[in-house]
């Protein structure tokens, strides 16, 4: 018997009750009885992004939502400011050339965040960017930009958004939407809410919407006035994912309980131990500057080949971990701690991790980054 444990950033564990309710008779999706399970959920998603508008529910990944930010808000010649330290970062721009839109890339070094000041010099200079695009979280270098400075940076312009990918950040740290003026924030079903992939979540500023009025690209899934609009008959504008809302709404009333500043201190205790087994261990961060609370990134020591490492956690330890994507494509691992995950979680992540580096011929001392993040997680109790 080999036990199996799921601590990569995506898909993430799904608690065994939230299982339960989705597996529950199906229903049909235009009765009262749906509509009221929809409206909990979307209600229940306003908590979670902390904003008083309407949040979206599209039966899609992310990254569906992240291209109706496209297609919703802007019209193609025009010109939208890039954040672009990964892979992540890439598709935001990816998105808006494919919809005509001239994109102002503006590169940062994998593992680094944006800087601010950078930015706002790139906005002064050019009088034309209706937007800046940006992760939250870069959940393929585990690094996180600084949203709140970034938010400084439109919130009183009415001409440029804030656009946020907050995949791997929002139910992880605190992206309050109305307090900081976020015009757009996006996230997806399979990282922090605790779901199988298959829903996006997408919220909008007033002033965003004033941008939808105004845009011409073609679209017509995801458009969000549509969807809107049907939102307030408690629905979607096509058929939704039954079995996914219902679990949305039972992982949405159990964040409620939890609270969220305990949900965000729980994120910050995992992410800061991780950090510390790995710093115990001698092993070098990805981003020791700006670490993502959702997931810690790792450079495999010299003369390891990174694949073959978590190839070997997953189907011999039996612990699966993310491998590193293009230029660090088995350079690098990533450790998720978002969502369904709590102390002893990261005990075996880390223990796997320690023993899977000593059959790799690693010196290592066993015990040691255990030990180290046992200190932290002890806070807990």
């Amino acid at each position: 018997m080999k036990k199996k444990y799921l601590l990569a950033p995506g898909p993430t564990p799904v608690p065994e009750h939230v299982l339960l309710e989705m597996a529950l008779p199906m229903q049909h999706h235009r009765t009262p009885q749906f509509n009221k399970i929809f409206a909990e959920a979307a209600e229940g998603a306003k908590y979670l992004f902390q904003t008083k508008q309407d949040v979206l529910i599209l039966a899609s990944t992310g990254t569906g939502a992240m291209e109706g930010c496209v297609t919703n808000l802007f019209s193609p010649g025009e010109k939208v400011l890039v954040v672009n330290g990964g892979k992540f970062g890439e598709r935001w721009g990816e998105i808006s050339k494919t919809f005509g839109l001239t994109v102002v890339w503006h590169d940062v070094k994998w593992g680094e965040a944006a800087d601010p000041k950078k930015i706002a010099s790139i906005l002064a200079r050019d009088k034309e960017i209706k937007a800046i695009m940006v992760q939250a979280s870069e959940t393929s270098t585990t690094a996180a930009h600084p949203i709140e400075a970034l938010s400084q940076l439109t919130r009183d312009r009415e001409d440029v958004l804030l656009i946020v990918d907050g995949i791997t950040s929002v139910g992880v740290v605190d992206i309050p939407m109305d307090e900081w003026k976020i015009d757009a924030l996006v996230t997806g079903s399979q990282k922090s809410l605790q779901l199988p992939p298959g829903l996006a979540l997408v919220c909008l500023s007033e002033k965003a919407w004033s941008f939808a009025d105004q845009s011409t690209c073609p679209r017509f899934y995801f458009d969000f006035k549509k969807e809107r609009k049907n939102l307030a008959n408690q629905t979607s504008a096509y058929t939704p994912a039954v079995s996914l809302v219902t679990g949305l709404r039972a992982v949405l009333r159990d964040i409620q309980d939890e609270g969220l500043s305990n949900v965000f201190k729980r994120h910050d205790r995992l992410a800061r131990a991780t950090r510390a087994a790995i710093q115990a261990l001698g092993l070098r961060m990805v981003a020791p500057d700006c670490p993502a609370t959702s997931a810690t990134g790792v450079f495999v020591p010299d003369g390891v080949d990174g694949g073959k490492l978590v190839k070997s956690l997953r189907d011999e330890f039996g612990v699966t971990l993310a491998g590193g994507q293009d230029q660090w494509k088995g350079k690098v691992l990533r450790i998720a701690h978002l969502g369904y995950v709590d102390t002893f979680d990261i005990i075996i992540a880390i223990s796997a991790l320690e023993m899977a580096l000593k059959k790799f011929g690693v010196q290592i001392q066993l015990g040691k980054g255990v030990a180290a993040a046992q200190e932290i997680l002890l806070e807990a109790y």
